[in-house]
């Protein structure tokens, strides 16, 4: 046989479209040709596929004038994962093991100059676009654990080149060539140990306001803004926040580590947990949020179901802040690009941090501000109004004497406060599906079912603030939180009137 057909998967977003690589062996002048829209790192595969096959004491078919062809040729590709497949193309296309024997499984992986087999990035993202079909793959060593994460996913691991070949060889076939005997196995499901929590909320002390705002954010998913001073503790709140949210689900961690696998950013050590981005304030929009070609997932989407910690807020680039405004309402980010468009999950929990004015110190009680309060307000005016409307709670956060600190009680440790987040987070579940933070329209009159004085109250305030629609039912969300946390099932005026609270820290440092 001359022609062969292996099936592996591309890269698309989240998405692993099927690719099948046809293998045609011609006579006529010794060649190798690669086509169909490869990337540069594809075409390179003809070097390591060819070294590969030697070094492993394979027959190379160098007399063969050699086609590979990666379909659809519309559909780029990208990464050393095609290696593995175009190498059995060429060993199935010149008789060397059975081409019938490849129907139904799947193969990527890259090629070392000795025939060892390395990890690929996504392979979760690709083991998912299996799990609905009756489908084998066969990944490297590091892939192939990820990948067995999905329930019901069929993957093999395969250490050498060798170790796949000993599998399709003919019936009737010369012995077998020499591999390692533990290098084919089927993965069996194996979640990863559970991983110590990360930095307990006990360590930081005071700060009950700032506090009570984390329990909050986190049991209700709003996004928290914290103003106050260099020192005052922004940072040491907003690093403990992730370790205040509900338990991950499943299909939550599959998503959250599908996307750091296609990063290649996944350790063992992630699984079930919610990650913190935490990107340096000189990152490009594209970094934010994704981009490039082929498109590649952002630190917003590195972040889905888990944190993402701005700090020095005002000090991102404009382009960037903005470019945040439409994954905060709909948790997903689309990248078109003339060529193609990828969607992203992005739903994550936004915690900044600012200082309230240039020098730092707007507000304190420990040290004067310098700045004038036009300096203040142009500071302060670099985030954009429909931006702030997007974030729930804003709350100042006070730089505190060391008198008060030394010698001052621990606080209290996140596992308590994670119980009490987890209780309202299940009674808004159950309530209505979603948390409190996705409630729109009508769903959300319903659900608030506010009285007529604690309806008067929000009225009143929203004129007297100067709030915009998007603003006044924010702050109506983040009260029924209030109510979950207090276990009541209606909210009330005492609910609406620390809601009202939380968005008025801007407003305070200004006027300071």
């Amino acid at each position: 046989m001359s022609l062969a057909l292996v099936q592996s998967r591309a890269l698309l977003g989240l998405q692993a479209p099927a690719v099948t690589v046809e293998v045609h062996l011609a006579n006529g002048l010794p060649s190798f040709a690669l086509v169909g829209l490869a990337d540069v790192e594809v075409k390179e595969a003809r070097e390591r596929v060819r070294s590969a096959l030697q070094n492993a004491g394979l027959d190379f078919p160098s007399n063969k004038k050699i086609t590979v062809n990666l379909a659809p040729a519309d559909l780029p590709k990208d990464s050393g994962r095609f290696d593995l497949p175009i190498a059995l193309g060429l060993l199935a296309a010149s008789g060397q093991i059975d081409a019938a024997r490849l129907g139904g499984w799947e193969f990527a992986g890259e090629l070392s100059l000795s025939g060892q087999l390395r990890p690929v990035r996504g392979s979760l993202a690709t083991s998912l676009a299996l799990r609905a079909q009756d489908l084998r793959m066969v990944l490297p060593p590091g892939s192939a654990e990820e990948a067995a994460l999905v329930p019901g996913a069929q993957i093999w691991r395969a250490r050498h080149l060798l170790d796949v070949v000993r599998q399709f060889l003919p019936a009737g076939s010369a012995p077998e060539p020499e591999g390692d005997d533990d290098g084919w196995q089927r993965m069996a499901p194996a979640l990863p140990a559970a991983q110590p929590d990360g930095p307990d909320l006990a360590d930081v002390k005071g700060q009950a306001a700032a506090r009570r705002a984390l329990e909050i954010a986190a049991a209700g998913g709003h996004g928290l803004l914290l103003v106050g001073p260099p020192g005052s503790g922004k940072s040491m709140l907003a690093q403990r926040f992730a370790g205040l949210l509900p338990p991950m689900q499943v299909q939550q961690a599959l998503e959250s580590a599908a996307i750091a696998s296609l990063a290649g950013r996944f350790t063992p050590q992630q699984w079930m947990r919610r990650q913190t981005a935490s990107p340096h304030h000189s990152c490009s929009a594209v970094a934010l949020v994704g981009g490039g070609s082929p498109p590649r997932p952002g630190e917003i989407s590195l972040a889905h179901e888990g944190v993402l910690f701005l700090d020095e807020f005002p000090e991102f680039a404009r382009s960037a802040l903005e470019a945040l405004r439409e994954p905060l309402e709909s948790g997903r980010i689309t990248i078109a690009r003339a060529a193609q468009r990828a969607e992203f999950p992005a739903r994550f929990q936004l915690v900044a941090a600012m200082n309230p004015c240039p020098c730092g110190f707007a507000g304190s009680r420990q040290r004067a501000c310098r700045c004038t309060p036009d300096q203040v307000a142009r500071y302060q005016g670099k985030l954009s109004g429909p931006l702030l409307d997007r974030i729930d709670l804003h709350v100042e956060v006070p730089q505190l004497p060391a008198d008060e600190l030394l010698g001052a009680p621990a606080g209290e440790p996140s596992a308590a406060v994670r119980a009490r987040v987890a209780l309202a987070h299940e009674r808004a579940q159950k309530r209505q599906g979603v948390p409190n933070q996705a409630l729109q329209g009508r769903q959300l009159d319903e659900v608030a079912a506010l009285d007529e004085a604690a309806a008067r109250f929000l009225q009143t305030a929203a004129t007297r603030l100067a709030w915009s629609a998007r603003g006044t039912h924010r702050a109506l969300k983040v009260a029924r939180t209030i109510a979950d946390l207090a276990g009541s099932e209606h909210v009330t005026l005492a609910h609406v009137a620390e809601a009202i609270q939380y968005r008025r820290a801007l407003h305070r440092s200004a006027d300071h």
